[in-house]
């Protein structure tokens, strides 16, 4: 299970920070990211660690948003320089592998409203 916090209303140019733990029995766990989506449109990838401090982020948040762990099974999201096209359901997504005989699979967060207003 991986249960999210922090999503909320901010006008353009504010910050906002997204956390994310995940719980249950984890064996391993391969990446922690977050993804968001709007109406009508896929999820997209807004940034990912992958462990050993390497992580990836969508162009359009480069700069702006920064994603951390402060152990392996919390992830955050520090999120600068709001803008109303960063608006959207940010959903928690890690890849794990929680016993020796399960494979190693995707779990989602139940996903946290951000609307940033201009």
């Amino acid at each position: 299970q991986l249960v999210e916090s922090g999503g909320g209303s901010v006008e353009a140019g504010g910050s906002l920070t997204l956390s994310c733990t995940a719980s249950g029995n984890i064996l391993s766990m391969k990446s922690m990211g977050w993804y968001r989506q709007t109406p009508g449109k896929q999820r997209e990838l807004v940034a990912s660690s992958l462990g050993g401090g390497l992580t990836n982020y969508a162009d359009s948040v480069k700069g702006r948003f920064i994603i951390s762990r402060d152990n392996t099974q919390t992830v955050y999201l520090l999120m600068n320089s709001l803008k109303p096209e960063d608006t959207a359901v940010y959903y928690c997504n890690s890849v794990l592998r929680r016993t020796a005989t399960s494979g190693i699979l995707p779990y989602w967060g139940q996903g946290t409203q951000v609307t940033v207003s201009s």
